[in-house]
């Protein structure tokens, strides 16, 4: 009995795929990925992907540490507002942003007044968007790395008299390695099929806000449709090489 639910599980994850596959116009496939508009979508979403992902390294892997090593009254609210992105709905997290880094948000409003900065609709309103969406994953898994790691190791480097950044940087970081590559994956994979918070808080404006999401998602509704299929394909394939190539560091190897 448990197999055969376990059959229809996989099942029911399997033929979304398939269909994919079947459906997909593989006589004009090449042609698909080629148009202009395809290239300027899946250019945009690796700039954005990356960058975002740059930002989660900066700003996430001293978070996870800090929720890591350190105890301090709030410290499971704070890890709650953390991974609160990966199970808010995405365009709740648009607006939010939008009420915190748009013209009249929290934050935007002075920016724009001080430096006339605006950060909605535009390429850098989408990296904050993916970032905010993407960095959760990085902060989780370097905080498991951390916790998981043996802390003598750093113990003896300070008592030979190494510094907190020379600890840090010669013995913290490789021992976290794995954990620190398996979330940047994650969250590039993330940030590059961001949707929702995108499309909220930075439009969806072709070769300056419109990721290759925003374009399946235009095509599929006219008459580029078999684009829509290709791109969307092209996405599943990039999410499962991810998620294989992670399988060592999730599922040990199985």
């Amino acid at each position: 009995m448990l197999v055969v639910l376990a059959g229809a599980c996989a099942a029911f994850f399997l033929l979304p795929l398939v269909g994919l596959v079947v459906r997909a116009p593989w006589g004009s496939a090449a042609g698909a990925l080629t148009d202009q508009s395809s290239i300027s979508a899946l250019r945009l979403s690796l700039v954005c992907s990356l960058a975002s992902t740059a930002l989660a390294l900066l700003f996430g892997v001293p978070l996870a540490w800090v929720l890591a090593r350190l105890q301090f009254p709030g410290k499971s609210l704070l890890r709650g507002i953390a991974t609160l992105p990966m199970v808010l709905p995405p365009v709740v997290g648009g607006v939010a942003l939008l009420l915190a880094f748009g013209r009249r948000g929290l934050v935007g409003e002075p920016l724009a007044a001080a430096f006339g900065v605006g950060l909605p609709f535009t390429t850098l309103g989408v990296i904050v968007a993916e970032s905010f969406v993407a960095m959760p994953f990085l902060v989780i898994a370097v905080e498991a790395g951390l916790r998981s790691m043996d802390i003598r190791f750093e113990e003896a480097a300070r008592t030979l008299g190494a510094g907190r950044w020379t600890v840090f940087r010669r013995v913290t970081l490789p021992l976290i390695a794995p954990s620190l590559v398996a979330g940047s994956v994650l969250a590039w994979s993330r940030a590059l099929g961001e949707f929702g918070a995108t499309i909220t808080f930075a439009g969806n404006f072709p070769g300056t806000t419109q990721t290759a999401p925003l374009a399946i998602y235009i095509d599929l509704d006219s008459q580029h449709a078999e684009r829509a299929v290709v791109l969307s394909l092209l996405l599943v394939l990039v999410s499962l090489a991810v998620l294989v190539g992670l399988r060592d560091r999730f599922l040990g190897g199985a």
